[in-house]
């Protein structure tokens, strides 16, 4: 039950004109099923759910009629096409069609395992090509400055709040975490300076895994509890809001956007690109790319292979750059 009403809440269901009541019933069972047995976060759910909703919307206006379990299983490629097409007409990119593609399909399978229909349409359509872009780290330097506290002096906010942006900061750029892992520790998750020197993590699908920690950053953590103003449960996030509540990603990403254009970097310096940086600043000195996937959580070798591609460009630059030219 209570599954289902996080489902509900994810997303509103298809609008009644568009969609039959068994559709939006199968949607909610379908993303009950995604977070209970394949424990998506919430976030991919509602994108999940946002984008099967605009399908079976744009499809209401497609055929005139209104959608059912039916009609749905009737699909052919050409409508699917369709939609992709009027997706892409709102500026929409390929990265955001494939999840699109992906999560029409997810729900496809699910009716089809229900014994509900099968979509055969949608194992026709390509996935929309995607180029390939780089991750863009943050130079060694600057990331360091952003886990400095004193950079922010002057800035109308209490000290200890510098204290815990610039240890969040800190955390993300030495242990390479996501920033809702970071922001996910709890404080009995995080050993005092000198006491240890792992943590354990809860990263995507609700797998831990264990990172190390410096102890220069465990001592920016230590500095920033002894500062905080609030009472800071064992069980409880071990970082905070202005006011005690849990602190969101949001409030670092605003943080980040003020000192990057102090510090006169891009727009890409973002604290995502602090785990960027992480990665790429291991691999440049001789890290592992093995341990490297161990370290970032990622399911796959493929995906942290994209940092090798960072050190070829880098290396490339620095070519052009020193090689003398006859």
């Amino acid at each position: 039950m209570q599954g289902a009403m996080m489902a509900k809440r994810a997303e509103p269901l298809p609008d009644p004109a568009c969609a039959a009541s068994d559709v939006g019933q199968q949607i909610v069972r379908w993303l009950t099923h995604l977070r209970a047995e394949r424990r998506l976060s919430p976030k991919t759910l509602e994108a999940y759910a946002r984008d099967v909703r605009q399908c079976l919307m744009f499809l209401g206006q497609h055929w005139s009629e209104m959608v059912t379990l039916e009609r749905f299983a009737a699909l052919e490629p050409s409508d699917i096409r369709a939609f992709m097409a009027a997706r892409r007409a709102d500026d929409i990119g390929g990265r955001s069609l494939m999840r699109s593609l992906a999560g029409l399909r997810s729900f496809a399978r699910f009716l089809e395992r229900e014994g509900l229909g099968k979509v055969g349409a949608l194992g026709a359509i390509r996935a929309p090509k995607v180029g390939k872009s780089l991750p863009k780290p943050i130079h060694m330097s600057a990331a360091k400055r952003f886990a400095d506290a004193s950079e922010r002096a002057g800035e109308d906010r209490e000290p200890w709040i510098w204290a815990r942006d610039a240890a969040v900061m800190a955390l993300l750029y030495g242990s390479g975490l996501r920033i809702s892992e970071a922001l996910g520790l709890k404080r009995r998750d995080v050993p005092l300076p000198g006491a240890g020197d792992v943590l354990v993590v809860t990263g995507k699908g609700n797998k831990t895994r264990m990172v190390p920690v410096l102890q220069n950053v465990l001592a920016l953590i230590h500095e920033y509890v002894a500062m905080c103003p609030h009472s800071l449960a064992p069980e409880g996030p071990i970082f905070v809001g202005a006011r005690g509540g849990t602190l969101r990603a949001r409030i670092i990403q605003l943080v980040m956007a003020r000192m990057r254009g102090a510090l006169g970097l891009p727009d890409s310096a973002t604290p995502h690109a602090l785990r960027h940086s992480f990665a790429t600043h291991l691999l440049s000195r001789g890290g592992d790319l093995r341990a490297i996937q161990e370290l970032l959580g990622h399911a796959s070798l493929s995906t942290t292979q994209i940092y090798t591609g960072i050190d070829s460009e880098r290396l490339l630059d620095v070519y052009r750059t020193a090689h003398p030219r006859a």
